[in-house]
């Protein structure tokens, strides 16, 4: 067993149930994954190939994949084989069934195969996780094939059930520990933190012991409440987080999967034959491309509900001058509550917003501004957070903040990880009233300039410049952003703390940044020159000054629409070669239609030409 608590885990749970997502959480963290498919066939049905393609677009491109399909016996032997220091993922114990009652694999003692199985789970030296269907809470099947299906299934995960460390149960993406303690390292017995409970320092809820140094003195809150519709307001639900997978690590030179390189130029190529009015779609294609390649097909869809991580962090010292720590907490409640822009936006945008407050930071100007046990576990929170977005279905993530001292922290950040002039790209201080105040303004400058000094001679890596000058607001997006990324989830950065997480985490995991778009940059020089340096071209200059957040909501629809268009869309009718196809019919005369009979004839002049005159 290893020093986390388990060495195997059966994950159950029903159809749709968020199993599989549930079992690659356990095993994200792992630098390479074998990944075991136990399904068979499939080619002939739609459907069912859509969702091994789902399946295939959630894997990191440093998993490897082993097909065991065509023979039952030899998942047991590939387990046999498995080293100490691998890690398989078996996707799932139902194909595995279904092929071992395949009549072509009889006769077959299904019993001692099922007991053959579960030797070489309890004996397999990697570290493992299986994922099978739960079948007993559902009605006795009415077909001899189907009773046997759900006999030889339960007899199957209950052998697997005492073989493994650990078994969990997952209900609507909700996993709940059937096999474990709450003393286990690493195994959260609930993850969901009821209402009203009161936290009690140096513990979590439930009497857990914390996670991390964050946990332990200040854990980050995370409110989640639904978007507002224009006349209603919903009610909000306060959760505390916890991180679910703590054997990741995050640090410099992560191996981050890669959009597909070839399917934004296809899907642009494709724009060209579509059956378009006008001259197409503009600068809208750079997020037609990004869609393409972030979902691997030409063809993309526009993204489903999003989720809006709204950062409430605190900097102490002049970064924070001018800011008004109760209007950061009326904006954070207006948001918690349904109401204000953001809220509105987002009822507009399908999207929700999870408020994320954190630990505040120290002042940049008078040292360091985290500890590296809080940079680490700030992290950890926002790679958390990312996960939790993908398991409650959420397609994308919108990074904005709230907070106070946040635009001097971020340009703190981009001057020292891109050589910018902090005093050429630190925003005016606008106040209520439509008033800027220049007097806080150099104040904010005056302390950038004083932390700039201070660590001229200190180590500029990603981690170092999170705990000298970023805190723990941007080192949570920075966290959430590389989380995104590694499960394939695109992210919009919007505002300073966008930009400057994108920046950070650019040298974590240079992967991370090819999962970013920038809908509008603003007017914020900021923002435009951090973006230059990650190599994001906004998508389209509209100028929005609405903060963090809102710009990528109020422009969402617009991108969505264009995503739309470009999939809808035939190919013009000109373009059209084959008959058959739409603006062609049987009836076209012989070749008109045909590549190979088609021959190219140049066109008489009807006048005198160059070579006549």
């Amino acid at each position: 067993m290893s020093a986390d608590g388990w060495s195997s885990v059966l994950v159950l749970g029903g159809i749709r149930s968020g199993k599989s997502a549930f079992a690659e959480s356990l095993v994200a963290a792992a630098p390479s994954v074998r990944y075991v498919a136990t399904a068979a066939g499939g080619e002939d049905d739609p459907e069912w190939r859509g969702r091994i393609e789902a399946h295939q677009r959630r894997r990191p491109q440093s998993w490897t994949t082993e097909e065991t399909g065509a023979d039952p016996g030899r998942l047991a032997a590939l387990l046999a084989e498995a080293k100490p220091d691998e890690t398989l993922l078996v996707d799932d114990l139902g194909g595995w069934v279904a092929t071992l009652l395949d009549p072509a694999n009889q006769p077959n003692d299904d019993v001692a195969t099922v007991a053959a199985l579960a030797e070489a789970v309890h004996a397999c030296a990697a570290r493992l996780v299986v994922v099978s269907p739960e079948v007993g809470l559902s009605l006795v099947p009415a077909t001899a094939v189907g009773r046997a299906f759900v006999d030889a299934l339960g007899t199957a995960n209950q052998a697997l059930a005492d073989a493994c460390d650990r078994v969990a149960f997952v209900v609507a993406g909700r996993p709940t520990w059937l096999k474990s303690t709450a003393a286990d390292p690493g195994i959260v017995t609930d993850l969901q933190a009821e209402e009203g409970t009161t936290q009690v320092e140096g513990t979590t809820q439930g009497g857990r012991a914390p996670h991390n140094a964050m946990a332990a003195a200040t854990p980050a809150r995370v409110t989640t409440a639904a978007a507002a519709a224009p006349l209603t307001t919903p009610s909000a639900s306060t959760t505390t987080f916890e991180p679910v997978d703590p054997g990741t690590v995050i640090e410099a030179g992560m191996d981050l999967p890669l959009p597909d390189s070839d399917a934004g130029p296809d899907a642009r190529d494709r724009l060209e034959r579509l059956d378009l009015p006008g001259a197409g779609i503009g600068a809208l294609l750079e997020a037609v491309e990004f869609a393409a390649a972030t979902q691997g097909t030409a063809t993309p869809r526009p993204w489903g509900p999003v989720r809006v991580l709204l950062v409430d962090g605190r900097h102490a010292g002049g970064a924070s001058a001018g800011s008004d720590p109760a209007e950061s907490d009326r904006r954070a409640a207006e948001a918690e509550s349904g109401e204000g822009a953001l809220a509105r936006l987002a009822a507009t945008a399908d999207a929700d917003i999870a408020v994320v407050r954190v630990p505040p930071s120290g002042a940049m100007e008078d040292g360091a501004v985290l500890d590296a046990a809080t940079v680490d576990a700030a992290l950890r929170q926002g790679w958390e957070l990312a996960a939790t977005a993908a398991e409650d279905g959420r397609e994308a993530l919108v990074i904005g903040a709230c907070g106070t001292g946040t635009e001097a922290a971020a340009t703190a950040v981009v001057a020292a990880t891109t050589g910018a002039e902090p005093v050429a790209t630190l925003p005016r201080v606008l106040v209520p009233g439509a008033r800027y105040d220049d007097d806080a303004w150099m104040r904010r400058c005056a302390a950038v300039r004083d932390a700039m000094h201070r660590i001229r001679q200190e180590p500029r890596g990603a981690k170092d410049v999170l705990a000298q000058l970023g805190g723990a607001d941007l080192a949570v997006a920075t966290g959430a952003l590389l989380g995104a990324a590694a499960r394939r989830m695109p992210v919009f950065l919007d505002g300073p703390l966008g930009i400057a997480a994108g920046l950070v985490a650019r040298d974590l995991a240079s992967q991370s940044r090819h999962w970013c778009l920038l809908a509008d940059a603003g007017r914020l020089q900021l923002v435009r020159q951090g973006a230059d340096v990650l190599g994001l071209t906004p998508v389209l200059d509209l100028g929005l000054d609405l903060g963090e957040g809102a710009n990528t909501l109020a422009a969402l629809p617009l991108l969505r629409s264009a995503i739309a268009l470009a999939a809808a869309l035939p190919v013009h009718p000109t373009l059209l070669t084959t008959p058959g196809d739409a603006g062609l019919s049987e009836n076209d005369e012989p070749g008109q239609g045909d590549d190979e009979e088609a021959t190219f004839a140049e066109p008489e002049p009807h006048g005198p030409g160059p070579a006549s005159a």
